[in-house]
């Protein structure tokens, strides 16, 4: 079965399966082994979420020529997004320990600053995007990547997965034809 050959449907439904198997491992990961999440780490799932939801909803349309158009760009707004985010948390990562940002207080308190009003939005995006102290350190390798590492690896999977021409085939085309009735 050549996966170059499967449908839009089929390919953004796996798009999305790999979405949420990327996320439920950085939650596994989170719950279990406690890597508590960075800043950027959070703007990375958020990413995969934003993708994955489009890639869900793409597969369940399964739209036609323009259709198909929108939803693969959205779910390369979020894979653009996703790399932005961990390209910058690599370059943090790459940092001698003296030019590394301060650490600052966790997202959920940031969140909380900024449904009480005390830090208004322009200023909870600029801190959530600059990174911090949190966002260098690296606690997680494979095959010596870090985690960021392994989700940019991923966005630009997923973004050339969705970029990928998909057959639009004539359901009637290898249908037997018609036998005249016998009389």
């Amino acid at each position: 079965m050549n996966p170059f050959r499967w449908s839009f449907r089929v390919a953004f439904l796996i798009g999305f399966l790999i979405c949420a198997a990327l996320l439920g491992y950085a939650l596994y990961e989170e719950m279990y082994q406690n890597q508590i999440p960075c800043y950027l780490c959070v703007m990375q799932r958020i990413a995969f979420v934003w993708m994955g939801l489009f890639f869900l909803i793409g597969g369940l349309h399964a739209p036609r020529a323009k259709g198909r158009r929108t939803y693969i760009v959205l779910v390369l707004i979020g894979a653009a997004f996703g790399i932005a985010m961990a390209a910058r948390q690599l370059w943090l990562q790459s940092l001698p320990a003296d030019q590394v940002p301060a650490c600052g207080a966790s997202f959920g308190t940031l969140v909380a600053m900024l449904q009480h009003g005390s830090m208004p939005l322009g200023r909870f995006v600029a801190v959530v995007l600059h990174g911090d102290g949190n966002c260098a350190a690296v606690t997680w390798r494979f095959l010596g990547l870090s985690m960021a590492g392994w989700t940019m690896v991923w966005y630009l999977l997923l973004g050339v997965w969705a970029l990928l021409p998909r057959p639009r085939g004539n359901r009637l085309g290898n249908a037997r034809p018609l036998r005249a009735p016998r009389s």
